[in-house]
């Protein structure tokens, strides 16, 4: 396979993943940036460092798939010709930057896989468990968070292209993760604000979701968040269950370890979330977090025809939810 893209996307959250996958190869990374393409030729000896995608594009041939990890308004044309070049592409979160474009590459023919790697976090991997196997009862209300504190704005295509503001960055693992459990809503209500002196883009965002079932959703995605609530929180007329912190692999990556290592995305005990009502609540063991799994489930669907990792179905979805919550916000 091709990765298109190197920098924190492309170098921390796909090329350590594809590498530690038993029948996943890397054959060439496209970088046209000169410390970029020096960074793979240094950690992945033997990879093809390729200046420009269109080589790719005009000799597909020994390459059965495409890893798109570029600025988010590039995913669509570059997966376009990757498809049309009849090679299937995973592309990095969101895909597109409109439901209809996302609709549009399905139509084409080879497959799309959505990268939505936070369905393998760990403590969300633990909510799923916890919700399927009648620990809480019926879930009323899932409240999850991805809030920070970065007061400042810092230079970044994120902070200048609408496509890379909180909504479309943190907003879509928000939103997959809601449609994971409970399906697409039937209704948004949506706050969407730019708080930052300076600041372009939004950056402190509240979504509000009723689910077929009756459950809500409320999801908070924030630069400025100068006390940070729980990572989840979710009641059920059973029990709740409430976890602070953040998933370990990312941090993980960042410093260049892999998936291959002992003990990968084991969470320490300190770190547990805790399950039950008030006054009787107890530690809940947060299972292991897995983003190898997407690209082994990857691997399964081109191989076997195995379900993909991710429905593109759910991706545009969560597409469609973010266009109406932004319809949401400019009427409140």
């Amino acid at each position: 396979m091709v990765l298109v893209g190197y920098g924190l996307g492309g170098s921390a959250f796909h090329a350590p993943l594809i590498t530690s996958v038993p029948g996943m190869v890397l054959v060439g990374v496209v970088t046209g940036n000169p410390e970029r393409q020096e960074a793979v030729r240094s950690r992945y000896p033997g990879v093809a460092v390729i200046p420009d995608a269109e080589i790719v594009f005009r000799e597909p041939q020994g390459c059965d798939l495409v890893v798109i990890a570029t600025p988010n308004s590039t995913h669509v044309p570059l997966a376009r010709k990757a498809l049309e070049a009849g090679l299937p592409v995973v592309i990095d979160k969101p895909i597109a930057t409109n439901s209809a474009d996302a609709r549009e590459l399905g139509q084409i023919g080879p497959p799309v896989f959505p990268y939505l790697n936070r369905r393998w976090d760990g403590d969300f991997r633990t909510v799923r468990r916890l919700a399927g196997d009648g620990s809480l009862g019926e879930v009323l209300r899932f409240e999850s968070r991805f809030e920070r504190w970065r007061p400042e704005v810092k230079e970044s295509w994120k902070e200048d292209d609408p496509s890379g503001s909180i909504i479309y960055d943190l907003g879509t693992h928000l939103i997959d993760q809601a449609i994971c459990l409970f399906g697409p809503p039937t209704h948004v209500y949506a706050e969407v604000d730019t708080r930052r002196a300076g600041a372009k883009v939004p950056d402190d965002v509240f979504l509000g979701l009723t689910h077929e079932g009756g459950t809500r959703s409320h999801l908070w995605a924030s630069a400025t968040a100068a006390d940070l609530g729980p990572r989840f929180r979710i009641l059920g007329d059973r029990a709740s269950y409430v976890i602070h912190g953040m998933d370990g692999q990312e941090d993980a990556l960042r410093a260049g370890r892999t998936p291959a290592e002992p003990g990968w995305g084991q969470m320490p005990p300190e770190t547990y979330g805790f399950l039950g009502v008030p006054g009787r609540a107890r530690p809940v063991r947060t299972d292991p977090g897995a983003y190898q799994d997407f690209y082994a489930a990857v691997a399964a669907s081109l191989e076997t025809g195995a379900p993909p990792p991710v429905p593109l179905n759910d991706a545009i979805a969560g597409l469609e939810v973010i266009e109406a919550a932004l319809r949401s916000a400019v009427g409140r």
